[in-house]
């Protein structure tokens, strides 16, 4: 796959679908340095320490059933949940790898956010445990 367009995301949270959604996301996966410095040492020394994985996601704000509120709000403070995403909605392939977060935890909620006239929409933020990165 070449350049692209975000158009066709596939975001599922707690094995519900809430693709038709999505107005933007992030997935941040990052790793901490460990400084290994010595006194003898001209520079710092670093190596890789562990991995941590955070992001968010901004919502168009749906109360229904099976929604973005009444899928979110009773995960929140609740026991880690799986929540899963590709960049299109499409077969999973090396250039559409499905990104699988266990263990996730949702570490705030915004359930009401706009203002007059706006598009009522919803943050959701979240860390994982566990991330597992698949091509097939």
């Amino acid at each position: 796959m070449a350049k692209f367009v975000y158009d066709n995301v596939s975001v599922t949270v707690n094995s519900v679908d809430l693709s038709d959604h999505v107005e933007s996301l992030v997935l941040d996966v990052s790793v901490s340095e460990v400084n290994v410095s010595c006194m003898s040492d001209a520079f710092d020394q670093g190596l890789p320490g562990r991995k941590k994985v955070t992001g968010s996601i901004n919502f168009y704000q749906d109360f229904a059933a099976s929604e973005i509120d009444a899928t979110i709000y009773p995960l929140l403070g609740a026991a880690p949940t799986t929540i899963v995403f590709r960049a299109d909605a499409g077969a999973v392939s090396a250039t559409n790898p499905t990104y699988t977060l266990s263990s996730t935890v949702l570490t705030s909620y915004e359930a009401i956010s706009g203002t007059y006239g706006d598009a009522a929409m919803s943050t959701v933020s979240f860390s994982s445990g566990t991330l597992a990165r698949t091509t097939s």
